[in-house]
């Protein structure tokens, strides 16, 4: 993003994904590592049908002082988009310049599975993204997580992503944060996905 001070001004967080795919997991790491590194920390979650593999929105925010958990609309810093539709259904979340990961994944709704809808290719999607910003990334999250074993931990490798944007933060809070809210007999896979994550979106830099 074009940098803004994480002393005065919230750094706002969208993660947006469907039911499943571990988008409130994430944002619990998020708001833990903000508390972490000394921030005033607010959440909010909307679990749309999430049983039924439904979206599943989660808004994370930092600064000395939150005062709403909530994110207006072209108000987010970050969006991680779980999902490609996602992206597009909640582009206008993102500020101007904002930055959005992408998983380069896709769960057709059932309008596309019945025949009665196209599912957006890549080059239309990265059309609708680019109207709002450059800073538009792909991040095959659920191919990293596949060669690593498990391919639940995508929402782990996401935020390996995102840590590549926000350098203040020590790898050390991240990483510590990861292994307090997983599984402890997961904890070295999450770890792993995390640094994919953080690796490949070095490389592609």
């Amino acid at each position: 993003m074009s940098e803004r001070s994480t002393e005065q001004t919230p750094i706002n967080f969208l993660l947006a994904g469907v039911g499943g795919q571990g988008t409130i997991l994430a944002s619990d790491i998020l708001a833990a590592v903000g508390l972490s590194i000394g921030h005033d920390v607010k959440k909010s979650e909307v679990h749309g049908m999430a049983q039924r593999g439904g979206s599943v929105t989660s808004q994370v925010r930092w600064a000395d002082k939150v005062y709403s958990p909530l994110i207006g609309l072209g108000e987010a810093d970050f969006f991680l988009a779980f999902e490609k539709l996602e992206a597009l259904r909640h582009i206008e979340m993102l500020r101007p310049g904002g930055t959005v990961l992408v998983n380069d994944y896709a769960i057709p709704p059932l309008s596309v599975s019945s025949g009665n809808d196209d599912y957006p290719d890549n080059a239309r999607i990265e059309r609708i993204l680019s109207a709002v910003t450059t800073r538009y990334y792909w991040v095959p999250a659920i191919a990293l997580a596949e060669s690593l074993g498990n391919a639940r931990v995508n929402n782990v490798v996401l935020l390996g992503a995102l840590s590549h944007f926000l350098p203040h933060v020590p790898l050390a809070v991240w990483l510590e944060s990861v292994r307090e809210r997983v599984p402890q007999r997961f904890a070295d896979l999450n770890e792993r996905a995390f640094l994919a994550g953080r690796e490949a979106m070095e490389k592609d830099r």
